[in-house]
């Protein structure tokens, strides 16, 4: 682990690209998320090329072999980073040349694959190891502030910031609605701006194709179509339902949310988030699913996470691996029993290793087989690998 950041404080990442020794790689992750950071403090040597510079992207855009030229130049055997390799997919064949050819190795970050895959260009013949970086998660936060962490994000500057909100609507006016748009090729501009906002009110429930569909004036097809979009520029990612041989009768819809709580916040036109309140729970139970999501890439456990509703509403946030943990959220500071039931139902159903409820509690306590969880200790067992 490696303390990195180019802002007021020092950030320790979970991401370092273990396991990827002498091979090239992809860095994906949305904008500002820190991966030009990492890499510079993993890579202090390396030769760099940063295609967001106009005259970098002019200069290999109207001549790739270039590209190739300069790499072939290079002093020292040391590795070359391409930023935002996705502005110029044609340097990927260079690319494939250069590895196979001169065994050079290449770390290529971007903000999205979506763009080469599209364009018809190969992601290095899985050449490649694939790493992505998430907005910060607590442990890498010290002196980790949970309000300001539900009410600014977790991307860097976000967090940092005492005042985030111009921050927040530059991102999504500059890099959501205008950037992924123009990668997309969207017409409607009005619709996918509507669409963002309705996706926002989707986000941590369960997604209707059809209701957000007549919001934004679109077909559900649509509005199917840009959740894909969403997806694969990294904004935003769906939890499916747990379905595995279900005696009750379940919700099939998958739920949503965006990879940033902050940014889900000014999509909402969300207030001050306050302990105790409304959206302090759907805050919090957002800000657990991405340290899960998180936890399960970064340790490359990969487990699957989804969530259990019946028809007759009992329902468990997130259901870990193959029912082998089933964890409800809860944004409360004393949890009652009346908040098992769900878990309860579910432990009826499945064979579950643990049963836990992640709340705002002072200490952690037993009620039955439930295990009642401060969200700190969870973080911490669950970096520690002690809960799945």
């Amino acid at each position: 682990m490696i303390f990195v950041s180019k802002y007021l404080d020092m950030f320790l990442r979970k991401q370092v690209l273990e396991g990827s020794g002498n091979e090239s790689l992809f860095l994906w992750g949305a904008r500002q998320t820190g991966k030009s950071t990492l890499l510079k403090s993993l890579f202090p040597d390396a030769l760099w090329f940063d295609l967001l510079l106009s005259d970098t992207f002019l200069r290999y855009k109207s001549d790739p072999q270039q590209f190739r030229q300069v790499v072939l130049a290079r002093k020292q055997d040391v590795p070359v980073v391409v930023d935002e390799i996705q502005k110029i997919p044609e340097l990927l064949d260079e690319i494939h040349w250069l590895m196979v050819n001169h065994s050079v190795k290449f770390i290529l970050s971007g903000s999205s694959p979506r763009k080469i895959i599209r364009s018809g260009h190969n992601l290095l013949g899985g050449r490649a190891l694939r790493y992505e970086l998430y907005p910060l998660i607590q442990s890498e936060i010290p002196e980790f502030d949970l309000l300001r962490a539900l009410n600014n994000g977790l991307l860097p500057r976000h967090y940092l910031a005492e005042n985030p909100k111009k921050l927040i609507e530059a991102y999504i006016g500059n890099y959501l609605s205008d950037e992924i748009m123009a990668e997309a090729k969207i017409r409607n501009i009005n619709a996918f701006s509507q669409f963002l906002e309705a996706a926002a009110f989707s986000n941590g429930e369960m997604v209707n194709y059809s209701n957000i569909a007549s919001e934004c004036g679109v077909s559900h097809i649509t509005v199917k179509e840009y959740f894909q979009i969403l997806q694969d520029t990294l904004i935003g990612r769906f939890v499916p339902s747990f379905q595995k041989k279900p005696k009750r009768r379940v919700i099939l819809s998958p739920k949503f949310y965006y990879f940033d709580i902050g940014l889900a916040n000014k999509l909402m036109k969300r207030g001050r988030i306050e302990s105790g309140s409304e959206s302090f729970g759907h805050a919090f139970e957002h800000f657990i699913y991405h340290e899960l999501f998180a936890h399960s890439k970064y340790s490359e456990k990969d487990y699957a996470i989804s969530y259990w509703r019946t028809t007759s509403q009992l329902e468990v946030d997130f259901i870990l691996g193959d029912h082998e943990v089933a964890v409800e959220v809860k944004g409360t500071s004393n949890v009652q029993i009346r908040h098992l039931k769900g878990l309860k139902s579910f432990a009826e159903e499945y064979k579950v290793k643990r049963l836990i409820v992640v709340s705002d509690d002072p200490l952690e306590r037993k009620i039955g087989e439930i295990s009642v969880i401060p969200w700190k200790q969870f973080l911490e067992q669950l970096w520690n690998d002690e809960i799945i």
